[in-house]
């Protein structure tokens, strides 16, 4: 039997040289890849509805034969409609697809389609709009009708049924070649069936039960692997040495009393943790958690003084330039005149000129610096400090677990704190981030007001614009207008947001300022619009989704967010904390209109709740870990068909076996395919662990 690790994709019957390149965007270089390339979800095909069957407000999956198509513009709009009626001898159905005309290529009268989608009723006739759709060939109809058929990810030029026939081909040519690397003795224990016939259930099951027994097999084994990373990182740690801070007995009141407020409850329990982290011999690695504005970041600074007071240096790095600044800013703003004394503080950014750099690069060496802010350039070559014993990573998931490493590798094993504002929930944090310790900030700053979310679909937009103006001008309050940026589409969008920021000035927004910011606009610029902004020079901000973290205009107390259903869960979330930040009430709405179920449950979820711990729950529900988590963190992104909200027996299980395992055997020495496997699943995650 071949060995299919090593074997090229390119070399599996109807790829090629050239399709590969198209595999290599979905993360699929060899033929053992495409067979771990799992389905996104199922459509049980078997138990099709019938056409006469559809009902209206529902989602459904149907099939029928072509029987005619078109494409039509409509006068007043201008949108270009292109329809398909299919039938199935009993009933006819139109599916309608807008500003689509392209489609008339893939749609031929004759041919038979399954679609899936929302179904509309639209002057007494069964509709469904943009639905899903697969051109169903009889060369392959056992592999796309009549069965519980997969659905995969896909990627620019790649369809279903070509993916779902080459997956089909690899398991019949090289699915028993795939091996086991789960010990025998633990698969006997937890009674887990072979990995080739896990896996070709997993791809074409054949019951929901088969399916369900696969997704827990393949499960086990991600999150196994996942957790022997974890507890051998969390081990190491443990035998290295960091700095022991000396800190005086009444540096919290002291640091409390900066303040022109009255720290939370979580605060005051949250610094007294890393506190006691800074003074043990052991290097402190917290994570830092925390909805969008309860203050995470004045936390921070608590242990940035505690450095500076043991004559030492601290970095706090943030995903963006405008971030950065801003935590450079802040800390100005309350610690320029402290107690603690004189605080040397540098900003590190992309303006500087090579003169201004390579001076600040000597002083950081020197410890003329106390706390250096900037963005990832912190981890540059040039960057080297005296006495690094602090690191604050904003942001976190933003970043890699190796753009960690080496921000912390500037120090001798300096404390870590990592914060994010998209909290994680409860119940997974310690086992999926078990090399970190963790701290939660629960209640925001006293006297904030209350965030209300409303949904209007795009139509509805001339109302909203009217209504904002409105409450500008009655409220004298700000308000921002999102727009979306898909890496895909940046060059649409921004001609969006801009064409949007021109008609705005002629038209809803005559008689108020208007400003416009985007990722694209020069620097020193797009400073001077937030400073203008910021000083209530703008009343309207038109925007990008630069605005995503670390805008802080407490008079902004109106959002809209275009497109809405383009946007991430989290995101949407996260873009939501930029407004309610003073003790007003504020109103965000979401401008949209979401085509699939993924995306109506997005706007629902941040319709329903503020709550930030929910938030995650329901987009790790929809999305799953590997996206939930984001490609930056490597290793996470290998769970890919787990989710732990709904399998914490397989992870407590998983995590039981990997304990074992690991304390009886800390070097992996007598599990060799063990230690391959993790070198390379989990490249930069477990980097320089296994060397002890």
């Amino acid at each position: 039997m071949a060995s299919i690790a090593g074997t090229s994709i390119q070399y599996l019957k109807g790829v090629g040289p050239a399709r590969a390149k198209l595999f290599a965007s979905l993360g699929v270089q060899t033929i053992e890849d495409l067979l771990y390339l799992f389905p996104r979800r199922y459509e049980d095909r078997s138990k099709l509805t019938p056409l006469s069957g559809l009902k209206p407000g529902e989602w459904h999956t149907a099939s029928g034969e072509i029987l005619s198509k078109g494409g039509r513009r409509v006068f007043f709009n201008k949108k270009h409609v292109f329809e398909v009626e299919i039938g199935d001898g009993d009933a006819r159905v139109q599916c309608v697809w807008f500003n689509q005309p392209y489609l008339d290529n893939y749609f031929h009268v004759g041919e038979k389609v399954v679609v899936h989608g929302r179904v509309d009723v639209f002057k007494n006739r069964i509709q469904i709009i943009a639905p899903e759709y697969e051109i169903i060939s009889k060369e392959d109809e056992h592999l796309s009708m009549g069965r519980i058929v997969p659905l995969y990810p896909l990627t620019k030029g790649m369809g279903q049924r070509y993916l779902r026939k080459l997956v089909a081909s690899a398991l019949e040519h090289y699915g028993q070649a795939l091996v086991d690397v789960i010990p025998p003795k633990v698969l006997e224990r937890q009674k887990l069936k072979p990995i080739s016939q896990s896996i070709a259930q997993l791809h074409f099951p054949d019951s929901e039960a088969a399916q369900e027994e696969a997704n827990k097999r393949i499960s086990f084994e991600e999150f196994f692997f996942f957790q022997v990373c974890v507890i051998l990182r969390r081990m190491t740690l443990g035998f290295q040495k960091g700095v022991s801070h000396k800190i005086f007995p009444d540096m919290e009141k002291r640091f409390s009393k900066i303040f022109p407020f009255v720290l939370t409850r979580s605060q005051v329990k949250v610094i007294a943790e890393i506190k006691a982290d800074m003074m043990n011999k052991r290097p402190m690695l917290r994570l830092l958690q925390g909805d969008v504005g309860c203050g995470k970041t004045v936390v921070a600074f608590f242990g940035c003084l505690v450095a500076i007071t043991n004559g030492k240096q601290s970095a706090v790095m943030a995903p963006t330039e405008i971030l950065a600044e801003q935590h450079f800013q802040t800390f100005l703003k309350y610690f320029a005149k402290s107690p603690f004394g004189n605080v040397r503080v540098a900003l590190l950014n992309s303006t500087l000129k090579k003169k201004d750099r390579d001076a600040l690069y000597e002083a950081i060496k020197n410890g003329e610096v106390d706390i250096v802010f900037g963005t990832h350039a912190l981890i540059q070559e040039g960057v080297t400090f005296k006495a690094l014993s602090y690191v604050v990573i904003d942001e976190q998931h933003k970043f890699g677990v190796k753009q960690r490493a080496l921000l912390s590798s500037k120090g001798k094993n300096p404390d870590v704190l990592v914060m994010t504002a998209t909290p994680i929930p409860r119940s997974l944090c310690l086992t999926l981030y078990g090399d970190l310790d963790v701290s939660i900030i629960e209640d925001k700053p006293k006297g904030r007001g209350e965030i209300k979310t409303y949904h209007f679909v795009g139509e509805q937009a001339d109302g909203v614009y009217k209504r904002v103006a409105e409450w500008v001008v009655e409220k004298k309050t700000q308000a921002y207008i999102v727009y979306p940026i898909i890496e895909e589409s940046e060059k649409l969008d921004l001609k969006a947001a801009t064409d949007m920021y021109a008609h705005f000035q002629k038209s809803e927004f005559k008689k108020l300022r208007v400003g416009l910011v985007h990722g694209r606009l020069p620097r020193e610029e797009a400073r001077q619009v937030m400073e203008k902004f910021q000083n209530h020079e703008f009343d309207i901000l038109v925007t990008t989704t630069v605005l995503e973290v670390g805008i802080d205009v407490p008079n902004a107390n109106v959002m809209v967010i275009e497109h809405a259903e383009r946007f991430g869960l989290s995101q949407l979330h996260q873009l939501r904390g930029r407004i309610g930040r003073s003790e007003k009430n504020a109103i965000c709405i979401l401008l949209g209109d979401p085509q699939t179920e993924e995306g109506k449950k997005r706007i629902e979820a941040v319709v329903k709740t503020g709550n930030g711990f929910k938030i995650s729950e329901e987009d790790l529900k929809i999305r799953g870990p590997g996206q939930y988590f984001g490609r930056h963190q490597h290793g996470l992104n290998e769970l890919k068909v787990v989710n732990p909200l709904t399998q914490m027996d397989v992870l407590e299980a998983a995590r039981k076996e990997a304990v074992a395992l690991v304390n009886a055997d800390p070097q992996l020495t007598t599990h060799h395919l063990i230690r391959t496997t993790i070198h390379k699943r989990y490249p930069e995650y477990l980097e320089r662990v296994l060397a002890g």
